[in-house]
């Protein structure tokens, strides 16, 4: 019999927003484990790098930022192509946005995969799509797009925008600002919250990992969890994630090369990191999709499978039944 509610749909606490300031130029929006916004203040204009899941949600965004700045708001930096990072763009368009700036390999996911994706996520987790309703009809999509490097200077403030490795997903963007040695990842790196990698490519992301650590950040705002402030908490964030991923790659990849089926894998890589990272945020509701992902890797499967809203019930069932 299955005991475990499906995904996070139990989950129906509200988290308690944190808006910090990292510097005159970078601020971040946290919520004790729920997915994080970034605020970057230039000479004219602001930057917002992931919207938050819904235009309501965004206005809270907006709100405070409001409360530091009247600079208008031009760009929107969608790190990867998650329903949860881009259903609020429309909230900001008010605000002045000119450009939704992505990858082209986050665009061309969209195009592949973003229908299936966002009614997935929205099943999976309504609690983060507050207000469902307010999000326009069809997808959120880039009006700019890029490959590897783009640089934009916002008055006099250096913002790079990066593509350092896939990991996360294949399109996967972090936000540099040179100056203050500040670094935003997106889900690339969580602190204390459990990486989600369902579309991930377990193999690059360590490696994409140390490219992050090569920038020598001060200060990192990850994907999900507290903004880390220092050099120490920086490390923290990036080998905590490291760990994660290399540890469940490394578990499942053992179980397919010894034959065994996907759900004795799930088990036994399910009951080994829990020791270790069981009371990281959504732990329970990722490792169904991050085993499944990284049995598909090691199977051979080199791109991750769509997600369907089906295929979530299906994988949820066959695992946790």
């Amino acid at each position: 019999m299955n005991t475990k509610t499906f995904a996070s749909q139990a989950d129906l606490e509200e988290k308690r927003v944190s808006f910090e300031r990292l510097s005159d130029n970078a601020y971040a929006y946290t919520a004790e484990g729920d997915p994080n916004t970034g605020i970057v203040i230039g000479d004219d204009a602001v930057m917002v790098i992931d919207t938050q899941a819904t235009p309501v949600m965004a206005a809270d965004v907006i709100r405070r930022i409001r409360e530091v700045t009247d600079k208008p708001i031009k760009y929107v930096l969608l790190s990867h192509y998650h329903a949860v990072r881009v259903l609020g763009a429309s909230a900001y368009q008010a605000e002045g946005c000119e450009q939704i700036i992505a990858s082209q390999d986050t665009y061309e996911l969209i195009v592949e995969r973003g229908e299936q994706d966002k009614a997935s996520e929205i099943g999976r987790f309504p609690r983060l799509f507050r207000n469902v309703e307010t999000v326009p009809e069809g997808l959120t999509w880039p009006t700019l797009t890029f490959s590897g490097k783009m640089t934009l200077w916002l008055g006099s403030l250096e913002v790079q925008i990066l593509q350092l490795g896939r990991g996360h997903t294949k399109g996967d963007t972090v936000v540099w600002l040179p100056k203050d040695r500040i670094l935003f990842s997106g889900d690339l790196v969580e602190f204390d919250a459990t990486p989600y990698a369902g579309d991930a490519y377990f193999q690059d992301w360590p490696q994409t990992l140390d490219n992050i650590a090569a920038l020598q950040p001060a200060k990192l705002v990850p994907g999900r969890g507290a903004a880390l402030q220092t050099p120490e908490a920086v490390a923290a964030g990036l080998n905590g994630t490291r760990a994660f991923v290399s540890e469940l790659y490394a578990s499942v990849k053992a179980g397919v090369a010894a034959g065994r089926e996907l759900k004795a894998v799930y088990r036994e890589t399910y009951d080994d990191l829990a020791r270790r990272y069981g009371q990281w945020v959504i732990f329970a509701h990722c490792m169904p999709f991050d085993v499944t992902r990284a049995y598909d890797e090691a199977s051979g499967h080199v791109d991750p499978r769509i997600w369907t809203a089906e295929r979530d019930l299906a994988m949820w069932q066959a695992l946790e039944q």
